[in-house]
């Protein structure tokens, strides 16, 4: 095992590791924006809170936000296919106990009726999922 410097280099600048450990620490999501032709954004209804949100979830370590979001749709909702680009990154206030975060969202694209219909929920994290009509048309 190294020892690590515990005083800056002779140029006042912290060792890597030591500079790491000081930065601050995240809470990382990321979330896929569906909808349908007639504006309305796909809401899953988690089994796990009472609230209802966007499809999604937090990353995992070393995961990119891209495949997070993949990888929470096919876990979710039993969705695989492509993921559009990315829309907006968004801040979360800490809340609830939970540290503060960044969420990432993508564009879902357009769901018709068939696809909703389709749509199973393999890891009973969500119970259901439907088009509400957001405050405002979504559009692209």
């Amino acid at each position: 095992m190294t020892s690590r410097p515990t005083t800056p280099t002779g140029s006042g600048v912290l060792p890597v590791e030591q500079y790491v450990a000081t930065l601050a620490r995240k809470r990382v999501a990321a979330g896929v924006l569906f909808r349908d032709a007639r504006g309305r954004v796909l809401l899953a209804e988690p089994s796990y809170k009472p609230n209802w949100e966007m499809p999604g979830g937090a990353l995992e370590a070393d995961e990119v936000p891209w495949a997070a979001a993949v990888r929470e749709l096919a876990e979710e909702l039993g969705w695989s296919g492509p993921l559009g680009r990315l829309l907006v990154v968004d801040y979360v206030r800490p809340q609830d106990g939970r540290p503060e975060g960044v969420v990432f969202v993508f564009d879902g694209g357009m769901l018709d009726e068939v696809e909703l219909a389709a749509m199973v929920f393999p890891d009973g994290e969500i119970r259901s999922a439907r088009s509400r009509r957001s405050a405002r048309p979504v559009t692209r």
